[in-house]
């Protein structure tokens, strides 16, 4: 019995060693070991209980010395064979499984794709995760689902002067980031498995924050939107809000394609570091727009003032979009097609130019 409960343990030594690839294969053995656990406990408590009716029979003098050694002899040997019987039965489960994993490890192609399949990143272009837990074949990572978040500097610009940046005639200050926007987009490949041509459509939120040059704020009257020296406590912090539901939809070209083989199939190998160029269109919807104004007077420290614009700001926006993207490093810029704010703005600058970066993204 000693024999075969060392030999099947080795056995369950050698199966576990594969089993660390194979969770489904690491949950039988345990479930075997246990059951072998399970049958020597049971039998060795049965064959103890026959054991003490003989060490009892002796006590009382029922019988003697040879006939106790004789009787103790046949139930070890009879539970012996019960114990092996069972253990055979459990062994030859435990075998079959173990020449199926073996002939699985042996033949099968390794599981490259799902190696790493699911990242975290920190880096200088901020945070990107991988959330591809259901993606097993290159053709799995052919299409995505991800949400970013984006940080722009959002400026204004004339019409015959769309691209002019940092424009010192504009009526709101020129900053680095005062805009941002969070998206939900598609993406997919066009085309045969090697193309390197995808697109994406999306749906997401953009809020641009313009400030006033010069100390001013802006201000509202019943017919038009301005700015103006603000007269009624010492402003501490004004601006005006613009909130967009918008819909993007791109285009994105690999320039440095790289490719697998899987199960006799050519495909772009879309987990690999890419060089991409990004254009695109959009167009959007405002949300809100509402004039902050926070200042304090001789008799109170603060005073916050928040007032929807009623007039001057387009409900409507347009506009394209150019970037450049590597390894989740994603560099833009757009501009508005229409204008932000119409004639009913007193501003010399109306329409919407931004470059930004994604700080954030993660892949679904």
């Amino acid at each position: 019995m000693k024999n075969k409960i060392t030999l099947l343990a080795a056995v369950m030594a050698f199966s576990y060693n594969f089993a660390q690839e194979s969770p489904q294969m690491e949950s039988q053995i345990k479930i075997y070991s246990k059951k072998i656990d399970s049958i020597v406990v049971s039998e060795k408590s049965n064959m103890n209980t026959e054991l003490d009716v003989i060490d009892k029979s002796f006590k009382e003098n029922k019988i003697t010395s040879d006939e106790k050694k004789k009787m103790r002899t046949d139930i070890a040997s009879k539970y012996e064979q019960i114990i092996n019987e069972k253990v055979d039965a459990q062994q030859s489960e435990l075998e079959n499984a173990t020449k199926e994993m073996v002939k699985n490890s042996v033949l099968q192609k390794p599981d490259t794709l799902n190696r790493d399949k699911n990242e975290m990143q920190f880096g200088f272009n901020g945070i990107r995760v991988k959330l591809n837990k259901n993606k097993k074949t290159p053709k799995d990572y052919l299409h995505t689902l991800e949400f970013s978040i984006s940080l722009t500097g959002a400026m204004l610009t004339t019409k015959d002067k769309p691209f002019k940046l940092y424009d010192k005639d504009s009526d709101v200050k020129n900053t680095v980031i005062n805009s941002s926007s969070y998206t939900l987009r598609y993406e997919d490949q066009i085309g045969g498995f090697t193309s390197s041509v995808f697109y994406r459509v999306g749906l997401g939120v953009r809020m641009d924050r313009f400030v006033p040059k010069y100390g001013k704020a802006f201000a509202q009257d019943s017919k038009t939107l301005f700015t103006e020296d603000f007269t009624r406590g010492n402003l501490k912090d004004t601006y005006l809000t613009n909130s967009y539901l918008f819909v993007p939809v791109d285009f994105k070209f690999v320039l440095n394609p790289k490719y697998i083989e899987y199960d006799g199939v050519k495909y772009l190998d879309n987990r690999k570091k890419q060089f991409s160029i990004i254009a695109g269109i959009y167009g959007g919807v405002k949300v809100g727009s509402v004039i902050y104004n926070r200042f304090s007077t001789e008799n109170t420290k603060r005073i916050v003032e928040r007032e929807r614009a009623m007039h001057g700001v387009n409900n409507f926006i347009f506009g394209g979009k150019f970037g450049v993207s590597y390894e989740g490093i994603n560099i833009f810029i757009q501009k508005d097609f229409t204008p932000a704010f119409n004639n009913d703005a007193k501003l010399r600058n109306k329409y919407g130019l931004q470059i930004g970066i994604e700080i954030a993204n993660i892949n679904f």
